[in-house]
């Protein structure tokens, strides 16, 4: 990271609170990414297809866009993102999907550049899944694939630092005590 930024991640179960917590920090003056992969679901349903996630591009797509947007942001010394290309590694495994070219490639630079910090913020479950149009998923497959995230970043040499379930002000402080 030659650039001296601090890149955070927010990572968990879909419907944990991640949105809501990154919210809260961008409101604090926090530089916040948003995560990629709901917009990228949202603008190919927008286009008629349903279900994009099952298609064979998508995984390429959301790793590709996820490294233009870190490398597009602008010169801030904390940076807080929304999930990160390990999360998306977690998808591919998670869907038995095989890992693209492109996933393999932004992943490995991912660690080898030490883009982002060792400490990821692993966002508890809510206890409920609130389904959406791009988010599909019953609670206990959420519990499934958070546990495909903890592991892939575990694999990879990250450290997790728990975020409980709770009241979001004490979520977002608890990331704050981290980002200071």
């Amino acid at each position: 990271m030659g650039d001296q930024a601090r890149r955070y991640v927010l990572t968990g179960a879909p419907g944990a609170g991640k949105t809501t917590i990154l919210e809260q920090l961008r409101l604090r003056g926090h530089h916040v990414v948003a995560e990629v992969a709901t917009e990228m679901i949202a603008r190919r349903q927008a286009d008629g297809c349903d279900e994009p996630w099952t298609r064979d591009d998508f995984l390429d797509l959301v790793a590709t866009e996820q490294g233009r947007r870190q490398r597009a942001q602008p010169p801030a010394k904390v940076q807080v993102y929304d999930r990160s290309p390990l999360c998306t590694l977690a998808l591919a495994r998670y869907q038995k999907r095989p890992v693209t070219a492109a996933l393999a490639e932004e992943v490995k630079r991912a660690i080898r550049d030490a883009i982002y910090q060792r400490q990821v913020f692993l966002i508890g479950p809510l206890g409920f899944v609130t389904r959406t149009a791009t988010r599909r998923i019953s609670l206990a497959e959420a519990l499934v694939f958070a546990r495909t995230h903890e592991q892939v970043y575990r694999e990879h040499g990250y450290e997790l630092v728990v975020v409980p379930p709770g009241p979001v002000g004490d979520r977002v402080a608890l990331v704050e005590s981290h980002l200071r």
